[in-house]
This record gives structure tokens, sequence and C-alpha cells, in this order.
């Protein structure tokens, strides 16, 4: 599950590190393909192999519909880790040559670019399994109107995971959750001053989630305000997000609503506070519960820790797409393996697919096809939240600028605010300007 949001290339692209990795002169492709008849997803395969690459910690994520896609049409497909880091490292690889059938990626407007779908990828407009696809999942995965990723997981889903027990001793019940940012403040001022514990715990050390609380403030922008941004006619060093890290800063760090070693707070000692009641609350995406789920049963879980969903100015989740999410398939030249990847994932989002997220214990990305049960309640919320989420700024901004980093340096009193949105704005135009955005 994603832990990093951020795209670690994009820096390296600005500076021209990897400028092979950000174009491929030597593929130029329309970027349409031929219209393609149904495909039959159990349609006999023999002989023909596949490769597939993963991160390494995602290497046995696809096992399940591999195997049942082996099984079905007597294909092999072959799993791939690429070093860490992913973002980086696969770019690097494509632009020397070399690249697999199919590949997990990020299906953001961020990310999936680094990849150059145009030229490398297969389109996957009108495949069948497009139209299953629930409405938050079918607008990932698309980039100019043209579709490059099949959505095979859903989104991670930001919002806030808190102690049942810490809630119950500050007098909080359900009637008590947040509906707006400043309520969540409160809240937190609540389980201090009621609980007798630290309201939230930041990840200062591990950084990559302070994030977050910056996030969750900027859901009041509007699509109109993040076409601006997209063509150089809006800032990050706007009043309004200015406010937001001041208010992260002020209100709640310097208000000692964090843990008190917040600098060096790390993912995995989060969630060790939330569960042992250290803290009240966690705001973080579904890796999070990922952890909570990899030690704790489903009856654990859900008699201690609970979830809700907060925006800026409504009780409202925000969706974060991951590597998991997306699977893309690639133009290799050979009409015969183009055709089984594009049947395998006919295959994975239409007869596998109940099997597939039943074995792997996630939700569904097809409203037709049930979530499985035994999920725990954490889960079934951010499902139920999920329909009206908003997107974080990775999957509506063309570049997703190192926020953490710059939010890191604030905690350890390095920059202001105002220097924290100026540092944003700087990367975010340069490497805008590296990809050839227009207006940049």
């Amino acid at each position: 599950m994603m832990r990093r949001a951020l795209p670690a290339l994009a820096l390296a692209c600005a500076l021209g590190l990897a400028a092979t990795a950000c174009s491929d002169p030597t593929a130029a492709h329309s970027g349409t393909d031929a219209k393609k008849s149904a495909v039959d997803p159990t349609a006999r395969l023999d002989g023909v192999r596949l490769t597939m690459w993963t991160a390494q910690n995602t290497l046995n994520a696809p096992k399940q519909v591999i195997d049942a896609f082996e099984k079905a049409t007597g294909a092999k497909v072959e799993t791939q880790a690429i070093p860490d880091l992913y973002e980086q490292n696969v770019p690097t690889k494509l632009a020397s040559g070399d690249r697999p059938d199919l590949m997990f990626w990020q299906p953001s407007i961020s990310t999936l670019p680094f990849v150059q779908p145009r030229q490398n990828l297969l389109t996957l407009d009108g495949e069948e399994w497009v139209s299953k696809l629930g409405a938050t999942e079918r607008s990932l995965g698309v980039i100019d109107g043209k579709r490059y990723a099949a959505i095979v997981t859903s989104p991670a889903m930001l919002g806030v995971y808190y102690n049942k027990d810490v809630f119950r001793r500050a007098g909080l019940t359900e009637k008590d959750f947040p509906k707006s940012y400043d309520e969540l403040l409160a809240v937190g001022h609540t389980v201090k001053d009621k609980a007798g514990t630290a309201a939230f715990y930041e990840a200062g050390g591990d950084k990559w989630p302070l994030q977050w609380q910056m996030q969750v403030q900027l859901t009041d922008l509007d699509q109109q305000w993040w076409a601006g941004l997209n063509e150089n006619k809006e800032k990050w060093t706007d009043p309004v997000v200015v406010a937001a890290i001041k208010k992260y800063k002020e209100k709640l760090l310097d208000a000692g609503l964090a843990q008190k070693n917040y600098r060096t707070g790390t993912f995995t000692g989060q969630a060790d506070a939330l569960w042992n009641g250290d803290v009240g609350m966690v705001l973080n995406v579904t890796s999070f519960q990922s952890q909570l789920q990899a030690k704790h049963s489903t009856a654990e879980i859900d008699s201690k820790i609970g979830w809700f969903p907060v925006a800026e100015s409504s009780a409202t989740g925000l969706y974060s797409p991951d590597q998991t999410n997306g699977v893309v398939a690639f133009r290799t030249g050979d009409e015969k393996r183009q055709n089984a990847a594009r049947q395998f994932l006919a295959f994975w989002l239409g007869p596998d697919y109940p099997a597939y997220i039943k074995a792997m214990k996630i939700p569904s990305v097809e409203p037709s096809v049930p979530t499985p049960d035994g999920l725990p309640g954490t889960s079934k919320a951010q499902v139920a939240a999920l329909p009206k989420a908003i997107g974080v700024f990775q999957a509506k901004a063309i570049v997703a600028p190192d926020t953490h980093l710059y939010l890191a340096d604030m905690i350890y009193d390095k920059k202001s605010p105002q220097q924290v949105a100026q540092a944003i704005q700087d990367q975010f135009a340069q490497v805008a300007k590296a990809q050839g955005a227009p207006g940049f």
C-alpha cells in the first residue's frame, strides 16, 4: 500500500538528472490504437509469456490473479520487482529501452506522465471493464482524455483514525465527529484536556505524513483554481495555501495538540501510539490501516479503532491514488503480447475480480461486485466515504511537489509558512517547465 504519496522523480527530472527518463525520443506513436473487438478473458494463450513490473513491496500483490490467469489461459506471467526508489528507477529503465508488458503505476495526473503514456502505453478506452468502475476510480488513469491505466484497487482514503477508548474518556461520541477542520482542532483540544493524552501523532521523522494536515485544508479550492495552477495562473503562494500551512504550525503543533516528539515521530510509531491510547487521533491514508491489519484481527481493530472523514468545511474524505491502484500495458511492438496484456486486464477486472478482492481483503472498485465480508469497520467507513471523496493534490496538480520536505523544514524551524509555500511553488514551476507544460 502507498506510503509516499509524492513521486520521487519530480525533482530529478527538473534538475536534468534523469533527462532520458523524462522523455523517450525513440518512441513516436500517436497514442491511438486500432479498435479492438470484445476480449474473451479466458481465451487460450498457450506459449505466450508476459512480464509485469512491480515495486519491491508489492511483488506479491498480483499473485492471485496471475495464478488464476495462467490456469485459465495457459499463458505465463513473470513478475519482476524493480529496486526502490520505484518512481525513479522505472523511467530510467524505460529510457534504456527495457520495458515490460504490464506494470503497476500510480494512475494520477501528477505521476502517470513520468512513463510517457502517449508514446509508451496502450490506450484502454472502450475496454468492457471501464464502464464497471465506480465514479471515483473511473476518473483515474486518464491523461488528456485518454485512458492509459486499468484501476484494480481503490485509491487510498485520507481521514482520521481515532482510539475509541480515548474518545470515551474525553466524552466524545459520533455526534461530536467534526464537520470542518476547525472543528477537528476543537476535538483535539477536548482530547488533550479531558482524556489527558496528545490529540494527534505527527511523524516528522518519516516526513511524508506531514502533508496531510495541510491537504485537508485545501479542499475548498475548486476545480477552476487547480486548472489555473496547472496553467501557471494560480500559485502555491496563494494566501489560502499559506494560511493552511500557518494554521497547521500555530493551531496544532505550537498549540501542543501533537505528541511531544512530533519532530522525530515515525509511521510505525504512529500506529503503536494510537493502538496503545497514547494519542487520540491519527490523520493518514489507508497504508496506516494496513499496518493495523498486519498486527491485529478485524475484531480487535473494531473494538479499539474507528475512522471518520473530514475536510476544510465538511465531513468529507479525501482519496489519494497509489501505485497499486493502476496497471498499465506497454506498446512492445508484439501484437500477440499486447493483445494478451489486454486480455489479462479483462480477466483481472472481469471473471477473476471477486476472487482477487477476497484474497487481498480489499474493497471493490466495481459497484456490481460486493466488497468482501470480514473487513474492519474502518475500511467499511472508507468505502462509504469514497463516492463523495475529494482528490488530494496529487490527483489534481500536474506536478506533485515534495510538500512534506518543506513542511519538515518548518517543524525543524528552518522555514516559515510563507517560505514553505514559496519552496513548493518554485519546485512545482521548475518541474512543470521541464515537462513542457503550457504556460510555464
